[in-house]
């Protein structure tokens, strides 16, 4: 601690327990500074900036300016943060082992220590992706499912515990425990942490980033972290400052009370659609007021989660009371609360704000008493129907000119009936898969309660589910299972058949499993408008399904609602749920849990003995995990594997010097696709299941891999050959290149026109004729593109295809950032200039000029477009934000960046 900056080491007594910290308020008298002013978030990460300043990486004047954060200030300045850890998923987690065991094997090529790649945070990596619902509405249907999880992903396992004994700070949590944000909230995350420095016990609060977009989740407990993609994860892992520009902060007032029958979800989804019209895309959300307060800490978590779906870097929740509860009821120690509670009022932290306490960017208030019972669908999360709406909703989009209604339907065969060669009679907006799933709501005690309640007076009233439609329940923890069994309400959801089938993220993210083959036929046959019910958060194109194209975010006892009644096309708010006993009508009413049934039973979720007894058996009772034998050494060995590849980003003769060749401009670039709004990682990245057809399939077939070993893109996101030839290929991509079809709709899936043959092909392999030409690539999009999950593969995949830019309307946060990181160049159009207004077909040759190795964050930059007898020049705005971004691109990424940095220590 030799860089004590105005004095703000201060001794710190909590518990018996004497430290030293660094004192917020002292920095504040230092600067004659208000700091008490600032947003909480804002002041947690000034805490980081002040504590790991080094005159290098962190200097005064990142100290100074964060200090002086002012609500609508220009926002040029880039914030160092380093986090005190790094939470991982599987699916993003293997690709980022695979990099730093690949950094490890440059070291060794070039005669340095490979002990001098090694995280220098604690990592966590919890296994929950890579679970499919394979098996469902059977008693055994959890074991079985577990049982094939291990045998597709046994190489990627193996692969984990190599990664074990070969990194010191890195563990693994094992498949069957639950999912990564759950397991982070009710284990992982112990508040304050400490280190020793220079002799003393230093005191400091939790942050982290986190390679799944809803690490956000975090922020309900008042610990700041949010998603990066594994890129970014990966240089925090290695001691890089994650950079990002400082942030415009929205005050949210919550104020009331939610009325009767209304959830935590219904909550959720209409926050997400107010916050995303309000466009807070890149800002961080802090809630407030007593609104605010009165929310349980689940449904904080679930309104934190949700950050991505509005757009937010966080949605954060001050520690107070409410924290501190939740805190005893998991399982934390006397010590680490006391030492929690003391140190955010230490640091005068504590306690949700009331109105006017903060100084906001700007001030939203939202009064909870309006908010109404909705699903989100049938295609993004933030669009919002109250459940009354649904029906009309979805006969509202039947009757659009096929052109605009993204189902290519025509309205008047919405009920016409058709059935399979099996005798199951389905028309379009019939359910076929109803799922408890996901971080957003199997975290949310009271959410699953009230599903059981429902459960149970449906059973009761003779109500059932067809046995047609695909139902699940994957808790997000074994907790849940727990208290579900203790309040005897797991027999009621089972009868229906929302049977334990996984502990993971399943269905949210395209883990459903496939459809029967007589179903699959006829949706294809007939081109049936088939609907999801999901109590996820996330629902875009070919996610859950690849045929079903009508899926719907809704609260856990939603989806069980919707599931008896077994189709949308029906008003839940009026119409009969179903036939009970007797022929009896039963409707929504009469089924529906009350506040204070729910109540009555939330006893039983909080309970510190059972969550101390779950999270010390982690390996016990896990046979499978146990009998996995990982590889051992210091540097991976690489054996040939179809799921774990060295990824090429480095090259066997990597350069530890800074290559002399200058940035310059891109000429004579093609275009590989063009797309048009919402383009999302899903779209981009590989995910789901892999189609024989493929190209991804052609290679494992070629690779001696049948079929039905396939696996997930996901589960094979460590070998770079499989996720190329899956980038782009999702069925529901529409490249406008492709002409439109005679009845106006546009063909689906991963093709492009190659040029100037003009002949049609899949992407991939347009990318690779244009490699082998020594031709660069562009990639033009509309609004919003790589909205969605984190996914690294959509600018690792982008990156490997061989393209330079991506020019787009907006960029997601994550994936511009992403794209900087693989040495993409993000170009945004500027004013009205679009793919429309510039009539840019993908016919044409493209320069991009003006870009010097001299060049600077978000500088202009000019696109010129030449067709066969004009040229036109378009100033784009070069989306490389910061000036560490520069440097990074210069580079050719993060990754080399960092490489280098660390080979030259």
């Amino acid at each position: 601690m030799a860089h004590n900056i105005y004095k703000t080491l201060k001794v710190f007594n909590s518990d018996s327990s004497e430290g030293k910290y660094y004192s917020l308020s002292q920095l504040g008298k230092s600067l004659n500074i208000q700091i008490n002013r600032l947003p909480v978030s804002i002041r947690i990460i000034l805490e980081s900036v002040l504590r790991n300043y080094d005159g290098k990486k962190i200097s005064e004047e990142h100290i100074k300016q964060l200090a002086r954060w002012q609500p609508n200030a220009i926002r040029t300045n880039e914030i160092p943060l380093v986090v005190s850890r790094v939470v991982l998923q599987d699916f993003t987690g293997v690709p980022l082992l695979a990099d730093i065991a690949a950094m490890r094997s440059v070291a060794q090529r070039a005669g340095k220590n490979p002990k001098c790649i090694e995280p220098l945070v604690p990592v966590d990596l919890i296994v929950d992706h890579s679970v499919q619902i394979d098996y469902f509405r059977q008693k055994d249907a959890l074991d079985l499912n577990m049982k094939l999880e291990f045998q597709r992903n046994k190489e990627r396992y193996q692969f984990m515990k190599w990664g074990m004994q070969a990194f010191d700070t890195f563990k693994v949590i094992p498949p069957g425990v639950g999912i990564v944000h759950q397991v982070n909230l009710e284990h992982l995350a112990r508040g304050i942490h400490k280190k020793s420095v220079d002799g003393d016990v230093l005191y400091y609060p939790d942050t982290l980033v986190g390679t799944d977009s809803h690490t956000t989740m975090i922020n309900g407990i008042g610990v700041v972290g949010w998603g990066v993609g594994g890129i970014e994860a990966e240089a925090g892992m290695l001691g890089q400052p994650v950079y990002f520009l400082t942030p415009d902060v929205i005050g949210v007032e919550l104020k009331g009370r939610l009325r009767e029958g209304v959830t935590a979800t219904d909550l959720v989804l209409t926050i997400t659609e107010i916050l995303r019209r309000e466009k807070v895309v890149g800002k961080f959300v802090e809630f407030f007021g007593e609104g605010t307060a009165s929310l349980t800490l689940p449904d904080r978590a679930t309104i934190a989660n949700m950050a991505p779906e509005y757009g937010a870097t966080i949605g954060f929740f001050s520690v107070d009371d409410k924290t501190i509860d939740y805190l005893k009821g998991t399982g934390r120690t006397k010590k680490e609360i006391t030492l929690l509670e003391n140190y955010f009022k230490a640091q005068d932290l504590y306690g949700t704000p009331s109105a006017g306490q903060i100084d906001y960017t700007k001030t939203l208030t939202l009064d909870l008493k309006t908010f109404a019972p909705s699903l989100a669908g049938p295609k993004r999360p933030q669009d919002r129907i109250e459940i009354g709406d649904v029906k009309s909703r979805f006969t509202e989009l039947f009757s659009l000119p096929i052109s605009k209604n993204g189902f290519a339907k025509k309205a008047d065969n919405l009920n016409k009936v058709y059935e399979t060669t099996d005798g199951i009679k389905l028309k379009n907006g019939d359910i076929l898969i109803a799922a408890i799933t996901s971080c957003t709501n199997t975290s949310n005690p009271s959410l699953i309660i009230a599903a059981g309640l429902l459960a149970r007076a449906a059973v009761d009233a003779g109500l059932i589910v067809a046995p047609h439609i695909k139902t699940s329940l994957a808790p997000g923890s074994r907790i849940v299972t727990e208290y579900l069994r203790n309040t005897s309400l797991l027999p009621y959801l089972e009868e229906l058949g929302f049977i334990v089938a996984a502990y993971g993220c399943t269905t949210c993210i395209g883990n459903a499993g496939d459809l029967t083959l007589p179903i699959n036929n006829i949706i294809t046959k007939h081109n049936i408008v088939a609907a999801a019910v999901l109590s996820g958060n996330r629902n875009f194109e070919a996610r859950i399904h690849p045929n079903i194209r009508a899926n719907f975010l809704a609260s856990p006892p939603l989806v069980v609602a919707y599931a008896i009644m077994g189709t949308i096309t029906r008003n839940l708010m009026t119409d009969p749920v179903g036939q009970g006993k007797s022929g009896r009508n039963i409707y929504l009413g009469d089924i529906w849990p009350s506040s204070e049934e729910i109540n009555k039973l939330l006893k039983y979720a909080l309970d510190p003995k059972k969550f101390i007894k779950n999270y010390s058996q982690l390996t016990q009772k896990n046979n499978l995990w146990n009998q996995i034998e990982g590889g051992k050494g210091q540097v991976y060995s690489w054996p040939k594997s179809t799921y774990i590849a060295e990824p090429p980003f480095f090259g066997e003769h990597f350069s530890v010097q800074l290559p002399t060749k200058l940035i310059g401009s891109i000429k004579n670039a093609k275009a590989l696709g063009v797309f048009g709004d919402s383009v999302t990682t899903d779209h981009i990245s590989p995910a789901g299941s892999i189609q024989e057809e493929s190209p991804a399939g052609q290679w494992l077939k070629e690779n001696g891999v049948q079929k039905a070993d396939f696996n997930s893109y996901g589960s094979r996101r460590g070998n770079h050959d499989v996720m190329i030839r899956g980038t782009f290929s999702n069925v529901r991509i529409k490249n406008l290149m492709i002409p439109a079809e005679l009845n106006g709709s546009r063909v689906e899936g991963g093709l492009t026109i190659h040029q100037p043959s003009g002949e049609q092909m899949s992407i991939y392999d347009a990318a690779m004729k244009y490699l082998a030409k020594g031709t660069p690539t562009i990639i033009f999009a509309g609004e919003e593109y790589g909205t969605g999950s984190s996914r690294d593969w959509a600018a690792k995949g982008t990156h490997l295809l061989g393209v330079k830019a991506v020019v787009a309307r907006s960029f997601e946060r994550i994936h511009r950032s992403n794209l900087v990181g693989m040495g993409i160049l993000p170009l945004q159009f500027q004013n009205k200039d679009s793919v429309i207004s510039l009539s840019i077909t993908g016919k044409e040759t493209y320069d991009i000029d003006d870009l010097t190795a001299e060049f600077k964050p978000q500088q202009e930059v000019t696109l010129v477009i030449r067709k066969e007898n004009s040229l036109k020049k378009v100033p784009v705005l070069l989306r490389i934000d910061t000036p560490i971004e520069v440097i990074y691109y210069k580079h050719g990424g993060i990754l080399p960046f960092v490489l280098r940095q660390l080979l030259e220590a």
